[in-house]
């Protein structure tokens, strides 16, 4: 697929008419320095801030909440919980401004959601535009879980901001569709040349940490000494599984008014105490050390051991915004140790 140039003057104009076919969100600055996902009238071009927003897009593959289907909760109805409505209340969408590692962790949710018909078919309709990203954050570690700054793992196209305008390079047919309009032109032999310095220059070397943590014996991870010292100080707050891409765990609770009843999918978190508790009282990580541990081991040595990569992009929101300092990467490094 051959890439294409939409100059800045021309920028907004093609954004307005992507808001005409499609539901258009990118990073929108709420107050200094804050940026969140907000849906778009292509007035203005966003400004892409540099690093991720406060929020990731799994907001748009895991709403909190998500009514996942409607049910007749009659109980003298022999057929009370059959489903009666499936909910897939969203329109084709466009994500813009998404950065690679954002773009990555659609990408690696679809392994343990490959058989999930509500998170496949929002990713179905919704086409991931890719800023790459010319330099890092300081909590930005995304080539130490097998990720780049120019990466366009999980992304439908790659964007490569220029003095001129957007250096835009479809990845998909989905993101190959965004270019079927009038305000685009083929780039100069000088843009292609300026597009893939700076490729190469926010290129690192990629660390292949996931196949070095795989090749470690599982208990001599899991009985690593430092582990009491990581969860000494951590509150148990479950900040960093909202805030992290690649945190999927939910609970399921049905609500019933009426007659009718609705099964809806909430946000949970493997840090908090009740989520491991079982019906008979017995909870087997009742534990803050070995609710830390998990954690942890889920993200760096369990889903690996499964499907290959680390279940981390880099993007740093845990590292940022952890109230009590808690850094992953100072964990990865204690596990590459072992």
């Amino acid at each position: 697929m051959k890439p294409l140039v939409v100059e800045k003057a021309q920028a907004g104009s093609w954004l307005r008419k992507l808001c005409q076919e499609f539901d258009v969100f990118g990073p929108v600055e709420t107050k200094k320095g804050f940026y969140n996902w907000k849906r778009l009238d292509g007035t203005i071009v966003p400004h892409i801030p540099q690093g991720v927003a406060k929020v990731s897009i799994k907001t748009f593959f895991f709403p909190q909440p998500e009514v996942m289907f409607e049910f007749d909760a009659r109980p003298t109805d022999p057929e009370a919980f059959r489903p009666i409505e499936p909910h897939c209340d969203f329109n084709p969408r466009v994500l813009f401004g998404v950065r690679p590692c954002d773009a990555r962790s659609v990408a690696l949710n679809a392994m343990p959601y490959r058989e999930d018909p509500y998170f496949q078919r929002k990713r179905k309709e919704t086409t991931i535009v890719a800023f790459l990203c010319e330099e890092g954050c300081l909590t930005c570690f995304c080539t130490l879980t097998g990720g780049s700054p120019v990466g366009i793992e999980g992304a439908d196209m790659a964007v490569t901001e220029l003095e001129t305008g957007f250096f835009l390079e479809p990845v998909t047919e989905k993101g190959l569709r965004l270019l079927d309009y009038e305000f685009f032109r083929k780039p100069t032999a000088q843009e292609k040349s300026i597009a893939q310095e700076r490729k190469k220059g926010a290129q690192k070397s990629v660390e292949d940490t996931a196949s070095k943590l795989r090749s470690k014996d599982l208990m001599d991870l899991y009985n690593a000494h430092f582990w009491a010292a990581v969860a000494e100080s951590c509150i148990n707050c479950g900040a960093c599984t909202f805030l992290c891409p690649t945190c999927y765990c939910f609970d399921i609770q049905d609500e019933a008014l009426r007659g009718k009843g609705r099964r809806i999918r909430y946000w949970d978190s493997c840090m908090f105490p009740l989520f491991t508790q079982h019906a008979s009282g017995h909870n087997p990580r009742g534990e803050k050390l070995k609710r830390v541990r998990n954690r942890f081991m889920h993200k760096l040595k369990y889903f690996p051991d499964r499907f290959g990569p680390i279940s981390c992009v880099g993007c740093g929101r845990c590292v940022r915004d952890c109230p009590v300092n808690i850094d992953i990467r100072q964990v990865m490094e204690g596990l590459m140790e072992v």
